[in-house]
């Protein structure tokens, strides 16, 4: 090192270049990192926006759906009624008949077979199918077993006899057919 002109050293030159280069380099990473900094928190922000409209979005169609169920469920309901108020009225008329005429059992029959017919239709529209298996294999899915009975005309297993009706919803069981089905007969 010289001496410089106010009696104080002086870095070589070459050393006053290494010294400002040391600095720089810790400046311009400083510069670098708070641009990624700022790079980062904007993603950061973006993300967070986006997560809260996704739930918003979430949040929406629950709802939504919510509101789908309980108007198909409202308006199932109305469907139904109103293919059963028929039947009521039928059956008011029926009352209403038996009451005030002097109805003979033969009238009230054909009245009640009116009115049963009403109802078979109304079910039928709305999906309901009655299940008649008589002469068919026995189904466990589709038929309950009430009693075996031999049979010598019948092939065992198949069904004789239907106790209750069964009845499908749209191919859905609702209520199995109670059946009497046939079994060999006892030899001897």
């Amino acid at each position: 090192m010289s001496m410089g002109e106010n009696g104080e050293r002086s870095r070589p030159q070459g050393a006053e270049a290494g010294a400002a280069a040391e600095s720089a380099s810790p400046l311009a990473e400083l510069g670098r990192l708070q641009q990624a900094l700022t790079e980062a928190e904007e993603r950061a922000r973006n993300h967070w926006e986006q997560y809260l409209r996704a739930v918003a979005e979430l949040d929406n169609v629950r709802k939504r759906a919510q509101r789908d169920i309980e108007a198909a469920n409202r308006y199932g309901l109305e469907k139904f009624a109103a293919e059963l108020l028929p039947v009521r009225d039928s059956l008011e008329l029926a009352v209403q008949s038996a009451d005030t005429q002097e109805a003979d059992a033969r009238s009230l029959k054909q009245g009640q077979q009116a009115t049963l017919q009403l109802l078979a239709k109304a079910l039928e529209r709305l999906g309901l199918v009655p299940i008649n298996p008589v002469g068919e294999d026995f189904d466990p899915t589709r038929h309950e077993a009430m009693l075996a009975q031999p049979s010598a005309t019948a092939k065992p297993g198949t069904v004789l006899q239907v106790v209750q009706t069964g009845y499908e919803l749209n191919g859905r069981v609702i209520r199995p057919a109670r059946v009497i089905v046939a079994k060999a007969p006892a030899e001897g």
